[in-house]
Parts: C-alpha cells; structure tokens; sequence
C-alpha cells in the first residue's frame, strides 16, 4: 500500500508545511540496485589511538571502489559515510575520541548517509574499565541514528579479536544501500567458524555481486510478501531456491520460482512427515542445502483471556515448532553442507511484547531463544544461525491494520516511515553470505530503529 503521507510531505508545498508544523518529514531511502556503487561518495574513516580496525576497514572500502578519506577534512566536504575505530578506548576518559572525531563532520553526513563505529566485545576487552567504555558505544550509536536523520543510518559492529579479516561482509553491507531500513544495531562478528571461508587469507575468493552463486537455499513461505523478497534476493545473488509453501499457495509459489529459475514444494510443515519430506528432496534433488530461511509464520491475535487453545497451537507450531523440527531433521540427515547458514524471522513482537499478541510474541521470542540456543552448538559443525527481527513492513497485512494503528507503526521510528519486504530479504542475504562466518547468534532488527523494544 502507498505511503500516501510520505507522498505528500516530499511535494515543495508538503515540505515547507510538515517543516513549519513540525511533522515528520520522511525522505525517500535509498535501496540497493544490481550494478550501482557500493557506496556513491566519499567515505571519511578515523580511529581512536590504538585501534585495531582502521586499516582492515579501509582496505574492505578501497576493494569496493570506495572513495577513502583518513585526514581532515575540509571545512566544506560532505560524506556518504563516516567510519570510527573505537577499538583503541579503553577507559570512559577515552570516549572523548568519539566526541572529538564525530562532533565537527556529523553534519556533513549526505543523505541515506551511514555511521559506523568499529568496537571490541565488552566480553573480550582485556578488563572492566575497557568493557565498560566499549559498551557505552551502544548509546552513542543508537543516539546519534535518532539524531541524524535524512535517511541516515548508524550501527555498531563489535568484531572479536583476532577475527578482523572477518569484517569485510558485514562492514560492505552496512555501508550500503542494502541496510536501507536497518539502524541503531549491533552486531557481533567472532572469528569464522569454517575453515571454508573466503578470504584474505583463506586463498578463496568470492564474487560480491554473485556471493551465493552455485549454493541452494531453502524459503519456507516462499509464495508472497516477505518471503517472496526473500526468494528474489537470494536467486539474485546467485543461488537456486527452492521455496516452500502450503498446497493452496501452489500457483504462487510456482509463478515465484519459476520466474528466478528455482523449485517448489508444497507441504504443510507442521505436518508430522514434513521434515523428513524437505530433507529427503533436497538430498535426492539438490544434493544438499547451504541456506535454510525460517519465514513461514501467521498471526492469529487475541488477547490471552479471549484466545482459545487452537489459536494459541497453531501460531506456536507453525512460528518455531516446526523450524526446531525442520533443523533437527536437516542436520540429523547432513543435509547442511559445510558453511551453512540458517535465519529465522522473528519480529520485534518478539522482543518488545504486544498486546493481543501473546501467542505471536511468544513464538518469535521462541525464534531468538533458537538463534541464542543453537549458534554455539553449530558453530562446532562449521553452522551459523541468525535471525532478523522486523518492524513495521509495507505488506498485505500491514495494508489492511486500521489507518490509527498503520500510522502509529510506520512514523515511530528514525526513518518515519515503514520498511519494504526488501529490507528483510537484504539483511538475511547478508547473513547467508558465504563470507558471513563470523556473524552468528546475531538477532538483527529491519525496524528503522523503532521506539518500541530494545
């Protein structure tokens, strides 16, 4: 459904009036094309004194065509992006170097800019005052994403010692436009958990424009909305998808693979058989998967007074019983070949609550406790598992919310507006990226940084 106001408040009258009235003032984001820059401008990269990422970070943007910038600035330069090692802080004194660093360019950020800071796990810092100073980072990014506005996006990437050579993936994608919708986050990034890694040192190479070339990904709920993007995105980047979706969804499930080249299944997958069924298909047909996308899911809201017990089974199995089951069954089998990947969709219900959703927030709260429960147990067999949690999305269902509520969801957050299926699809290709090996057990939001949870 068309965002009618952020329509009108990019008219030259919509913008003097909203700015006169003190409405918010949408812009238009910018989302990734095939074929355009990773980053279109100058990227300004500093340090704190004794960081360890500046020349890792500048070597990862120089590889993609970036313009580098590492001195001061002029008086008048703008950028597309600023970049800060914040890995040499270690004490509260220290942060001034953020102040000192951000404080005379923070202006200068261009539109659909980005902001990112470079951090070390507060669990890895060598004592407490440094993990002390390194987690104040959070409030400074998640401050400056609801101060710079214009589409500006800011992140904090917190990257392990001695897994530097593991930044290029998640530093490219936050740098781009593919992070459209994606703000205020932090993401933890450890040393590769496969060996199968491309890399500087690894003597594998990847091709960034086609990383999942050659690789099969499984979508469950394939046939529309969201998991549709999902399906584009990943056949984009190069993979064969085979998409999931329940028997009444078998024409537009069809009309969704066949037009990226991929394959269907139909099933229900609460079905008792439905595990061992998707994983006897993808051996037998495709020799394995290298992808597992959890979107299939449902709401059936009611308060918890008011909620019978089928409601409450129905959005529990489908939401997370049936992706523990399809998982046990997946790797039990070894259908997941080396390197896989595995992303939930959970929602920002998920984390935050909703009122007549007990049954929903309680399965997607599920989704992360998976991400939090398996990320150690499969990173021992070469795995990752993440999720992404999304806010307000433009789909059919959010379309048909009352107006009061629609609005509510789309203008509470730094953007103003709501996101595009597109947006999840992006953050879960980044996640599936083969070069993606350090990032597990990250639990990522597609929300615009909205006011409600964490």
């Amino acid at each position: 459904m068309a965002d009618r106001y952020q329509q009108l408040v990019n008219t030259p009258i919509g913008r003097i009036v909203s700015k006169q009235v003190g409405l918010p003032s949408p812009v238009k984001l910018e989302r990734y094309e095939p074929g355009q820059p990773l980053i279109s401008g100058p990227v300004l990269v500093g340090a704190a004194r004794g960081g360890r990422l500046k020349d890792a970070a500048e070597s990862v943007l120089r590889e993609a065509d970036a313009e580098v910038f590492s001195g001061i600035p002029g008086v008048d330069e703008t950028f597309k992006a600023l970049v800060f090692d914040a890995t040499g802080i270690t004490s509260s004194e220290e942060l001034r170097e953020a102040w000192s660093f951000f404080h005379p360019v923070i202006r200068s950020v261009r539109r659909s800019g980005r902001v990112i800071v470079l951090g070390t796990p507060p669990s890895d810092a060598s004592n407490p005052v440094e993990a002390v100073a390194q987690r104040a980072l959070e409030g400074l990014v998640r401050s400056l994403g609801k101060e710079v506005r214009r589409g500006v996006t800011a992140q904090l990437l917190y990257v392990a010692p001695k897994a530097e050579d593991q930044l290029a993936s998640t530093l490219r994608f936050f740098a781009s436009p593919k992070s459209a919708y994606v703000s205020g986050q932090v993401v933890r990034i450890g040393p590769a958990v496969s060996k199968a890694v491309p890399g500087p040192d690894s003597g594998l190479t990847i091709d960034w424009e086609r990383p999942l070339d050659g690789k099969v990904a499984l979508v469950t709920g394939a046939a529309r909305g969201i998991g549709a993007a999902i399906a584009e995105v990943l056949a984009r980047d190069g993979a064969h998808v085979v998409g999931v979706d329940v028997p009444s969804q078998s024409s537009e499930l069809d009309a969704v693979t066949g037009r990226l080249g991929g394959s269907s299944l139909l099933l229900d997958i609460t079905a008792p058989d439905a595990p061992a069924a998707i994983a006897s298909g993808l051996k037998d047909e495709h020799g394995g998967v290298d992808v597992v996308v959890h979107n299939a899911g449902v709401t059936r809201d009611k308060t918890l007074g008011r909620m019978s017990e089928d409601l409450w089974d129905l959005v529990l199995s489908i939401n997370v019983i049936a992706p523990q089951r399809i998982d046990e069954e997946l790797f039990e089998q070894g259908v997941v070949r080396d390197n896989g990947r595995v992303v939930g969709v959970s929602s920002i219900s998920g984390i935050a609550g909703n009122a007549g959703q007990t049954n929903y927030s309680t399965s997607k709260a599920g989704v992360i406790g998976m991400v939090e429960a398996w990320a150690p147990e499969l990173a021992k067999r070469g795995g990752t598992i993440n999720a992404v949690a999304p806010g307000f999305i433009e789909t059919a269902m959010t379309a048909a919310m009352p107006i009061t509520i629609r609005e509510a969801g789309r203008r509470m957050n730094s953007m103003a507006q709501g996101g595009l299926p597109v947006d999840v699809a992006e953050t879960i290709a980044w996640m599936a990226n083969p070069a993606s090996a350090g990032v597990t057990g990250n639990v990522i939001r597609v929300c615009g940084q909205s006011l409600l949870g964490a």
